[in-house]
Order: C-alpha cells, then sequence, then structure tokens
C-alpha cells in the first residue's frame, strides 16, 4: 500500500466510525416517557390550553353543527373513533382511519402521509375538508367571533379579542399537545424496575427488541422512527366496494394533480405528496403506545386484531414490498409479543374534563 494510503486510513475509518456513532447510539433504543413535556402552568398558557379544547369539543368547526374534532378523536376510544374508515361528514366518507392523538406531541409528521408538520397545520385540514368537516374557515372565523365567551377568551390569551384560523389552531394545538400517555410498564421498565413487566411480556419485550425486529422502526419516546414505509399492507375491501370511499379517494388524488385519479384504485400513500416512486404506498410509522385501545389498525383499519398484525409482520409485510422479511415466530413468540403490546404500552388513562360549549 502506498504510503499516503496508509497515513490516511486511520483518518478515514475514524471519520467513517463517527459517523455510525448516532445511529448505533439511537437506531432501536427505546426511551422512557419520562422524558415528555411537564404540564403547563403559566395561568395564560392554561387559559390557551382551555381554549383549545372547548374549540376541540366544538361542533361549530363543521359546516353544518354536527361534528367537531372529538367525533373522530373521541377521548373514550383513545382518541380514535375506532373505525376502520373514518365516517365524516354526512354522506361523504374518508378513505383511511383516525390515527390517535396520543403522544401526538411527539409527532414530526401529522396525517398517515406527512402531509402536516406541525399540530397548527393539520387542525385545520379536516376543518376545511370536503369529506370531513367541511368547514368554510371565513366563516368558521365570524361564527366563532359571534360568541361573547369566546370573544374574551381570545382576548384572554392572545391580547386581543381578535379571532382568526391561525388563532384557532393555535389553541387546539396547545390542547393536543397535552395529551401524553404517561407511566405504561415500559417507562418504569426503562427507569431501572426490572419486576415492571410480567415474565410473558418480558418475553415479549425481547422478541420486540431482539429477532422480531419491531424496534427498528418502533424506538425512542414514541416508538416511532419518523419514516414512511411501503410495507404493501392490503387495500381495505371498502375502497372498491363503497361509492363513498371511491369518490373521496379521487377527490384528494385530483386536488394532489394526479393525472389519472379517475383510474385510482388503491392508496397511493405518501406519493401524492412528494411524487417520488419510493414513496408509492408509504406510510407513517404509527405510535405503538396505547395500542390496545387504538384498533383497528393500519392506515385503512384492514386488520381488526392484533394477532393479525402480527401475522402481518411475521410473514414478511405484503406481497412484493422490500423492506420486510419473514420472522418465522412460532405461535408461543407471537402470544408473547401481543402481551407485550398490551401489558406493557399501555399507561395512564388520559383524563379529559368536558368543557361547557359557549
Amino acid at each position: 500500500m502506498p504510503r499516503i494510503n496508509r497515513l490516511l486510513l486511520p483518518i478515514v475509518l475514524g471519520i467513517l466510525w463517527m459517523g455510525f456513532i448516532p445511529a448505533l447510539g439511537t437506531t432501536g433504543r427505546l426511551e422512557p416517557i419520562g422524558n415528555a413535556p411537564e404540564q403547563a402552568t403559566d395561568p395564560r398558557a392554561l387559559e390557551k390550553i382551555e381554549l383549545g379544547k372547548m374549540l376541540f369539543f366544538d361542533r361549530r368547526l363543521s359546516g353544518d353543527g354536527t361534528m367537531s374534532c372529538a367525533t373522530c378523536h373521541n377521548p373514550e376510544l383513545a382518541f380514535c373513533d375506532g373505525q376502520a374508515i373514518s365516517l365524516n361528514y354526512p354522506t361523504t366518507k374518508n378513505w383511511r382511519n383516525a390515527p390517535t392523538l396520543i403522544n401526538v406531541v411527539f409527532c414530526r409528521y401529522l396525517f398517515h402521509d406527512g402531509r402536516a408538520e406541525s399540530l397548527e397545520d393539520q387542525a385545520l385540514f379536516p376543518m376545511m375538508s370536503a369529506f370531513e368537516m367541511n368547514q368554510n374557515l371565513d366563516f368558521l372565523e365570524e361564527e366563532i367571533r359571534a360568541v361573547p365567551e369566546y370573544r374574551g377568551r381570545f382576548k384572554n390569551v392572545f391580547g386581543t379579542a381578535d379571532i382568526t384560523r391561525k388563532r384557532i389552531a393555535m389553541a387546539i394545538a396547545a390542547f393536543e399537545r397535552t395529551l401524553i400517555s404517561r407511566n405504561a410498564p415500559l417507562d418504569d421498565y426503562l427507569n431501572g424496575d426490572k419486576n415492571a413487566f410480567s415474565p410473558e411480556a418480558l418475553k415479549g419485550y425481547e422478541i420486540f427488541t431482539g429477532r422480531g425486529r419491531c424496534s427498528d422502526c418502533h424506538f425512542g419516546i414514541n416508538l416511532i422512527d419518523d419514516k414512511f414505509h411501503a410495507l404493501n399492507v392490503p387495500e381495505h375491501p371498502e375502497l372498491l366496494t363503497d361509492p363513498r370511499v371511491a369518490a373521496t379517494i379521487r377527490f384528494v388524488a385530483k386536488l394532489h394533480h394526479y393525472e389519472d385519479f379517475r383510474n385510482l384504485h388503491e392508496d397511493p400513500g405518501r406519493y401524492l405528496i412528494t411524487r417520488d416512486k419510493k414513496d408509492w404506498h408509504a406510510f407513517k410509522t404509527p405510535t405503538l403506545r396505547e395500542i390496545s385501545k387504538t384498533g383497528p389498525y393500519m392506515h385503512n383499519g384492514v386488520f381488526e386484531t392484533l394477532e393479525e398484525v402480527i401475522d402481518f409482520f411475521d410473514q414478511g409485510g405484503g406481497a412484493g414490498n422490500t423492506l420486510l422479511k419473514p420472522l418465522s415466530l412460532d405461535n408461543s413468540e407471537k402470544h408473547a409479543l401481543r402481551v407485550f403490546l398490551i401489558e406493557a404500552l399501555s399507561g395512564e388513562d388520559v383524563k379529559i374534563t368536558y368543557p361547557r360549549i359557549p
């Protein structure tokens, strides 16, 4: 080897090693929720949260006054709606299900396709969506401004009584950031309590972080990697059999200027946002916290039970995907993994005192 190469080799290897250190130190490592933001104590912050909660439950946010944010993000259902494909504005239907809002404060991307990167942006999408809440935001501003109590609350929170869609979204986002799953057995275990798991859940944890390879994508505080993956999840049958779902998927594709929208019979996923071929059928990795309460599962609710989800990953995902390989778990390993998901990832209930709507 030439002298110059022998001198450079240690330097090059050192640079490469330093480049790998962050990945080795973060990927796959589970972290306790103890790192969650503390509850707000400042009076104005608390008023903002309370204002956001009132708006979250206020049916004025929908065009015909029949729906609120809580219609699809029900506190009694872990801030989901329990539907495979969410019901929305009367006579319409969504094409995906409602993801939980629990721990949404930790999410870099919002919605299954990641089209929003802030809770403030996320809050406005459903309101103005023709098949969700079908509200005109200009009219909404006047509806809320017409209520004296709201004017007083906006003035207390923002300094003036001016009510805008931006401020409405800011208040709702402030409330949503308080919806945190705390004190799950996983948190106790990661904080040093080695008796936090039942023997079966401990076996499931070892599979989750070991040969099950779940922690390749589900890690950190919220058990997500903030990425999008094309696992070739089967389409929900309603996509082809329910004309309301078919109309919605084609409408959304039209809005995103997808040329062949009228012949679309599958969900393109994040592709509509990025136009990158690798994002065809790709969806955001969901949090697994509170997973026992957030079914049906996957972006389209095609799996009713955790057993179906585990079987899907065990067989290596959907046909033709290039990300997953078969795991060949036996029945006892699948059972242990399910026990871990149910027992270890369920924290204290997020308690909500329902507000009086003015």
